[in-house]
């Protein structure tokens, strides 16, 4: 059993805990990440995998951290973002134009910006531990000791910070017990790859219905990448179909906005729930990412902000002299409190609003849509949301390099 002192220990090395790792990288402080794969696996086939919406935030952030280099491929730009609801009246159209920007975000692969992450992290030479699990945290004088579980045997950590980065089922959240709340809405995204009459021209759809949103992204392969919502007790049903019925259920949600829709990609399933910590602090530790919560993916919002939670994590560590003291991390707390209400506010009420029937709902989320796209004003801040640009903005966050 060896023994290892960290000033921060990253317990998860998926999407947010590598960029917190890169953002730490030139930091004086020793930080180690624990990951519970090896890394290095092959991508599967690209018309497969999972898409993610990246604000510009996050693009911006991501460019200076020297990781969107080493991306296969560039972004897909998203020009514009049309929203609207099945049976009501009104769309709202936001364009990066506008703004006085050239896209409001980009669409990547999700594999893809992961290997791009671990590629940097590898470059950068943070110390990683993978395979590996944590198996116990216990608090000591000045941090914790870890305790993980690798192929050959037991491994023991000592860190001044420990960092919770290990997703919505976080061990360091149980080890720290930190309670949850969760809400199921009942539902499930069906994921898939589409090719469409049209090809994507830098729009990103999003239409919802009492059924669940659908949305389709730009890819830069000349595919969508699109999501369904279904109630998770039909979700069996529609995961049968073949693919040419898919399709056309496909179709039939979303319209014909995007083109006639001509073949599809593998259909991967995940269930619709947000879970929130009840705290995001423990001693000498904090939570990040899905271990600190969960939202609906209305919006896109889910990565960028976990990715905000890093880049004002490592500024708060940048400010103090003891990584792990009580008033560092209760200024993190504070400096991410309006950006994650109001995102947190934003993903469950939209989820609310437009899952609602009745003639009243339909009125009012009608007169709600053609009001909103004729105010400039409620329009830029709509905007700005969709960019990541809410509250305390990290630094490497507000403008591209």
């Amino acid at each position: 059993m060896s023994n290892e002192q960290m000033d921060v220990l990253i317990v998860g090395g998926g999407l947010v805990g590598c960029s917190l790792a890169i953002a730490l990288a030139e930091s004086r402080w020793k930080v180690g990440l624990v990951e519970s794969q090896a890394g290095g696996q092959a991508a599967p086939p690209s018309f497969d995998e999972r898409n993610l919406a990246l604000a510009r935030a996050s693009l911006n952030a991501l460019g200076a951290m020297g990781v969107l280099d080493r991306l296969p491929r560039s972004p897909a730009a998203i020009e514009q973002i049309h929203i609207s609801r099945q049976g009501d009246l009104g769309v709202v159209r936001l364009a990066a134009s506008d703004y006085g920007v050239d896209a409001l975000g980009g669409v990547v692969m999700a594999r893809d910006l992961g290997l791009a992450l671990q590629a940097r992290c590898e470059q950068l030479g943070t110390p990683r531990f993978a395979p590996a699990t944590l198996q116990a945290a216990e608090p000591i004088e000045s941090g914790w000791r870890v305790t993980l579980i690798t192929p050959q045997g037991e491994q023991q950590v000592r860190t001044r910070l420990l960092v919770g980065a290990d997703g919505t089922d976080s061990r360091v959240r149980q080890a720290l017990d930190i309670g949850v709340q969760t809400q199921d809405y009942q539902q499930s995204l069906i994921v898939c790859s589409v090719q469409s009459s049209r090809k994507p021209d830098g729009r990103a759809w999003e239409r919802f219905s009492s059924t669940g949103p659908v949305a389709l992204l730009p890819r830069n392969d000349g595919r969508f990448g699109a999501v369904c919502g279904v109630a998770s007790h039909q979700l069996a049903e529609q995961m049968k179909l073949d693919d040419q019925d898919y399709l056309e259920y496909l179709q039939q949600r979303f319209g014909w906005r995007a083109g006639r829709f001509l073949a599809v990609g593998k259909r991967v399933a995940y269930p619709l729930r947000a879970t929130l910590a009840e705290r995001l602090l423990g001693p000498r530790a904090v939570l990040v990412g899905n271990a600190a919560q969960t939202v609906h993916p209305l919006g896109a919002q889910g990565f960028n902000l976990g990715l905000r939670d890093a880049l004002s994590l490592a500024e708060c560590l940048a400010e103090t002299d003891d990584p792990g003291s009580e008033s560092m991390l209760e200024r993190y707390v504070e400096r991410r409190r309006q950006d994650r209400a109001l995102t947190l506010d934003f993903s469950h009420g939209l989820a609310q609003l437009t899952a609602r029937e009745g003639d009243a709902m339909h009125a009012g989320r009608s007169l709600a849509l053609l009001l909103l796209e004729r105010s400039v004003a409620l329009k830029a801040r709509m905007a700005a949301g969709a960019m990541g640009f809410r509250g305390q903005v990290p630094a490497l966050a507000r403008a591209a390099r």
